[in-house]
């Protein structure tokens, strides 16, 4: 239930632990954890400089707010998580097809399993109420009203039953089983030009 990763001259660089019980969070707690316990009571701008300042984290001028959070996790929170973590109830934002949560309309029923500092495994409830999902799409692409898939909303008007599932990358479960650094060590490319 340990998986050692070596280095090229067979050092140990990480033991990762699988024993369970694998920690379970709420985005929002994590969040708190590494950037402070009033995140969410900045504002908007007060957070932008707490994760430039404080946190020393590149954050881009054209962020939305819910990017710099993201930001934060991403950098602090996945890239060193290296036991398994499932990471739960993330902003509606990140996921726009998943359901929202009834308790707490601003997140969705979603997990994502972190492991060795990748995302492992997402899994969520299907959202199938097509005019929550004609809002959430609308809101993702921005002036780019191209990109809205208009068939699958008029497919979930026609009635969508519940519905959930889940992915599990097998590059990187491969990858972390191995301790390979990179996907080109787990998996066949036969398309790539041979080295001169």
């Amino acid at each position: 239930m340990q998986i050692e990763h070596k280095d090229a001259d067979e050092t140990i660089i990480r033991t990762i632990d699988l024993k369970r019980p694998w920690r379970r969070a709420p985005y929002r707690d994590l969040i708190r954890e590494v950037a402070g316990r009033n995140w969410f009571d900045l504002t908007s701008e007060q957070r932008r400089v707490r994760a430039t300042e404080q946190l020393k984290l590149e954050i881009l001028p054209q962020y939305a707010d819910f990017e710099v959070t993201q930001h934060v996790f991403e950098k602090l929170i996945e890239e060193k998580t290296f036991d398994p973590l499932f990471v739960t109830h993330c902003p509606k934002e990140l996921v726009p097809l998943a359901r929202q949560n009834k308790n707490d309309q601003s997140v969705v029923d979603v997990y994502e399993l972190i492991i060795n500092g990748v995302e492992m495994s997402p899994g969520y409830t299907e959202l199938n109420d097509p005019d929550v999902q004609r809002l959430r799409l609308e809101e993702q692409a921005g002036e780019e009203t191209q990109k809205i898939d208009e068939d699958f909303l008029l497919a979930l008007e026609h009635g969508m039953l519940p519905a959930g599932g889940f992915g599990l990358g097998i590059d990187r479960l491969a990858m972390l089983l191995t301790g390979a650094e990179s996907i080109r060590d787990v998996i066949l490319f036969p398309l790539l030009k041979p080295k001169k």
